[in-house]
Formats: structure tokens, C-alpha cells, sequence
């Protein structure tokens, strides 16, 4: 079983960090090996789970582009995607930061996804639950502690 440290998402600074993940990540779509990969990184932000980027080379799925973006404060405009795979296309399931600030420039083309729209999702071998709300895209693991953003009443903290 993965040994992750318990992390209160409290404690999580702010301006957010930027982290290698050790742990390997895997996400399955429609039955099929969306990304594999040890070479992920995280972002840690006050009262957030955290936030998983893949590698675009570890991406087994197509991405399919669409239309509208988002600003973050901390890391610059992100642009969105449908994931396909398996037989399978998950509505604007992952984005990314094509240009991200300087703080996050090792994020540039790296890929998260919503664990919500995507069949199963690991930290080692530790299942994912998505962060509560439709917004934010973090990924809950049994490790954290600490009232996570996203729920009703809590976007706007």
C-alpha cells in the first residue's frame, strides 16, 4: 500500500506550490490506459486538494480541444479538452496551460484531468475521489485532512 504522509489542506501554502509527484499516477477511461506515469507534478494551494499535470508524452488518450478557457491568478489562462478514449468522450474532462506564468512554467503542456469525469483515477495504489464541486479539479486521497474548497458555500473563501 502507498505510504503517503497525511496533509492538512489548511496548511497548503499560498501562492500555491509546485511539487514532483513520487507516487505513479494512472487514469482509465472506458476500460482504456488514458495516461500512466511517474513523472507527474502537483500544485498545493490553501484549502485545495491537490492538483495532478501529466507529462503530454505519458497520454495514451486523444485530446480534443474546445472551446472556452480559464484565468487562474496564480498560473495564467488554461485552455480545456474532451478526453477520448475507450470508446468513451468525457466533456471537458482536462486542461492545460500552454503559457503559464513564470512561478509554473514547469507546467507548461502538462495535462490535468478531472477525476469526477474519468473512470478510475491512482496516486500509487490509492483510488481518487474528485475534489466536491464542479469547478475545481483536485483529487481527494485518503491522506488529507482539512475542509477542502469546493462544496456549496466555500468557492469564494
Amino acid at each position: 500500500m502507498t505510504d503517503l504522509p497525511r496533509e492538512n489542506v489548511q496548511s497548503y501554502p499560498r501562492p500555491p506550490a509546485l511539487e514532483p509527484v513520487p507516487q505513479r499516477i494512472m487514469i482509465r477511461l472506458g476500460g482504456a490506459l488514458v495516461s500512466e506515469t511517474a513523472r507527474a507534478l502537483r500544485v498545493l494551494e490553501t484549502h485545495h486538494a491537490p492538483s495532478y499535470y501529466l507529462p503530454p508524452e505519458d497520454i495514451h488518450a486523444t485530446l480534443r480541444p474546445v472551446q472556452g478557457s480559464s484565468y487562474c491568478e496564480w498560473k495564467g489562462v488554461a485552455r480545456y479538452f474532451d478526453v477520448i478514449a475507450g470508446g468513451r468522450t468525457a466533456a471537458r474532462a482536462a486542461w492545460s496551460y500552454d503559457s503559464p506564468t513564470a512561478r509554473f512554467a514547469a507546467l507548461a503542456g502538462y495535462v490535468a484531468f478531472y477525476a469526477g469525469l474519468m473512470e478510475e483515477v491512482w496516486v500509487g495504489d490509492l483510488r481518487v475521489i474528485p475534489q466536491p464541486g464542479s469547478f475545481y479539479g483536485g483529487w481527494v486521497t485518503p491522506n488529507l485532512d482539512g475542509q477542502i474548497k469546493g462544496a456549496p458555500g466555500t468557492q469564494h473563501w
